[in-house]
């Protein structure tokens, strides 16, 4: 019998491994979140998080990156659809663009998308003929917020529907299914959990997104600044308990967001 070549270390030895990496790249970067917060009292931190100009950053950082990601949730499906169902010339080359947000500095895209949606640009100065300011509004950072979050949700769709059995599809075909009940009866309850998946990664980049954002939004106070460019303004006035007050109310909200979208993924895959 052939003796079994271990390819990396034993489980303690992995296990430690594991956990050293994680608390030098994840952990203990966002302990120091908690340390910096507790250097105010609760008093004074409930006045920074529940400042009225504060908690309207909020809502235009969590607004837009909610609809960007439900969004980019709808269309994200329909391009992996067509990636993997279709075949047409440069169909290579189409996926390869879905990896851009990824490669692009998100700096450049924010300026190229706020000279693009300007009242001067080429789409902007479509949308104000109809009223609709591109550029400088919730609808541009929506719309930044769309571009960053796509590939989240094209990336996870995409292998699942690959690997979809398409016995199963012409089962459902034989007996009597129209290709719309095969779809929303075979196909896409198989496509919800990576939906999920999909949609928390991009809500969760949007909440935090700042290069892309800071160009289009036009960081008008209680209207269009995010969160994250109040985070950078307190830490350019030296204000680190106040910066790390907001990042901590984020963090948290962004942690509770993941943790119920994992536990409806677990209860959908538990009752499959």
């Amino acid at each position: 019998m052939a003796k079994k070549t271990k390819v990396i270390p034993g489980f303690g030895i992995s296990m430690g491994l594991a956990i050293l990496y994680l608390s030098l790249i994840v952990l203990i970067p966002l302990s120091t979140v908690v340390i910096q917060t507790t250097e105010m009292g609760f008093g004074e931190f409930l006045k920074v998080v529940t400042n009225p100009r504060t908690i309207a950053s909020y809502k235009v950082s969590f607004g837009c990156a909610l609809l960007a990601a439900a969004i980019d949730s709808v269309f994200g499906l329909i391009i992996a659809w067509v990636l993997v169902r279709y075949k047409f010339p440069f169909k290579r080359l189409l996926d390869g663009c879905i990896d851009l947000p990824f490669a692009l500095p998100t700096a450049v895209a924010g300026i190229s998308l706020t000279t693009l949606y300007s009242t001067k640009g080429w789409l902007g100065s479509i949308l104000a003929k109809f009223g609709i300011q591109g550029s400088f509004s919730t609808f541009g950072i929506t719309i930044a917020l769309m571009f960053i979050g796509i590939p989240f949700i094209v990336r996870t769709v995409q292998p699942v529907l690959e690997d979809l059995d398409e016995s199963i599809e012409e089962a459902a075909s034989i007996l009597g299914a129209s290709r719309i009940q095969t779809f929303i009866k075979v196909i896409f309850p198989q496509l919800i959990a990576p939906l999920l998946t999909g949609f928390s990664l991009a809500f969760a980049r949007g909440i935090g997104e700042y290069g892309s954002v800071v160009f289009i939004a036009g960081n008008k106070p209680m209207k269009t600044e995010i969160a994250p460019l109040l985070i950078m303004t307190k830490l350019e006035q030296f204000d680190y308990p106040g910066a790390t007050s907001i990042a901590l109310v984020m963090l948290i909200f962004s942690f509770f967001m993941l943790f119920v979208i994992n536990l409806i993924q677990w209860r959908a895959n538990k009752y499959r």
